[in-house]
């Protein structure tokens, strides 16, 4: 079914919030709320954090477009339909394939978006990664398999290049995920995972790797990732004869369309003293930005996938993927900024769940 948007883009919209200038005003205390809180480097330092240096290079995320089927309230990268310029062309696409081979460090090949599907270079890239034997994860919004004809046989050709699927998926029930990504993306997300499952996802004694993703729909830190994933696992085999492998509890940072949903509510400050207070040291060490490097549509380099909605690109001479510098990258300092306390907060975050 024709799914029913929840929102538009901020760019859409001529929302402030579109530029990353304003986001990080805000952040900092600057613009539309002067609330300020302790500086994160500040908290690093006083762990002997300072600078802050990344272990080495062995995940390489991609944004290659912020076209999307859908336009979730949450997302932080403010993706949408009508983002159809923000696309990774294939010359940019074969120059991350010349660094991947340059960085012997990386074994895993992390595609995100967008939807990452909608490229239309995206599968001769994935062959082509799997061709270097690197493990390559699709961050899939599960709705695309069900949005077109010519997206049907994705699971198919998932499983053909034992691609790891990790899929977004807010809650077990249409009331919580519709509420939050738009009529219509909970019965289509439920079709998707039933494909999944029925080329060899998620079943044991398949090599075909499928997680799901929870994110909380409101300003709060998510509960428990171990009592979620068992809750989830059970709801939905009893309801739908789902099966998956493990799930991730992500936290939300203030960043993009959910740092416009804390300010039109009145939780900005709350959800900031929130994170603050739940800092939790023993996250610092496996930080993601330690072991990551993320490359925008464009080919610009950062630290993570939030850094680059933020526009915060890595500290180093080489910024862009035609002039990268593999030592230069692995002794770079992480750039940090105050949405950083969302990675640390409780349990800690990054793109793969909890840390601690």
């Amino acid at each position: 079914m024709a799914i029913k948007q929840k929102t538009k883009s901020l760019s859409a919209t001529g929302n402030a919030l579109s530029s990353s200038f304003v986001q990080l005003n805000v952040l900092n205390g600057k613009d539309i709320s002067d609330a300020k809180f302790p500086v994160f480097a500040s908290k690093l330092a006083e762990q002997g954090h300072a600078p802050f240096k990344p272990t080495q290079i062995e995940i390489f995320q991609l944004n290659i477009g912020k076209l999307c089927n859908q336009t979730c309230a949450h997302c932080h990268v403010d993706a949408g339909p009508d983002k159809r310029v923000e696309n990774m062309s294939r010359e940019t696409l074969q120059q991350c394939l010349d660094m991947i081979a340059a960085i012997p460090t990386v074994t895993t090949v992390d595609i995100t978006g967008g939807a990452p599907e909608m490229n239309p270079h995206f599968r001769w890239f994935v062959e082509e990664c799997t061709k270097m034997g690197k493990e390559v994860i699709d961050r899939c919004n599960l709705t695309i398999i069900m949005a077109n004809p010519k997206y049907r046989d994705l699971p198919e050709f998932l499983a053909k290049h034992k691609v790891h699927v990790v899929s977004s998926l807010p809650y077990f029930s249409k009331a919580r995920t519709d509420g939050q990504r738009g009529d219509g993306v909970f019965e289509d997300s439920i079709k998707a995972l039933q494909h999944l499952n029925e080329v060899g996802y998620g079943k044991e004694g398949t090599d075909l790797k499928l997680d799901l993703v929870f994110n909380p729909s409101g300003a709060y830190l998510p509960g428990k990732q171990e009592t979620l994933q068992a809750e989830f696992k059970r709801q939905l085999d009893r309801k739908f004869g789902i099966v998956f492998n493990e799930l991730f509890a992500i936290t939300n940072l203030p960043v993009s369309r959910f740092l416009d949903y804390l300010l039109e509510t009145g939780n900005y400050e709350e959800y900031m003293e929130k994170l603050v207070e739940a800092y939790n040291p023993m996250t610092v060490d496996s930080l993601m930005c330690r072991n990551t490097i993320s490359v925008s549509w464009q080919g610009y380099l950062y630290d993570c996938d939030f850094n680059q909605m933020l526009e915060l690109k890595v500290a180093a001479k080489g910024q862009h993927i035609t002039d990268f510098d593999v030592a230069e990258l692995t002794n770079r300092n992480i750039v940090l900024n105050q949405h950083c306390y969302g990675c640390t907060a409780g349990a800690g975050s990054s793109c793969s769940g909890v840390i601690n």
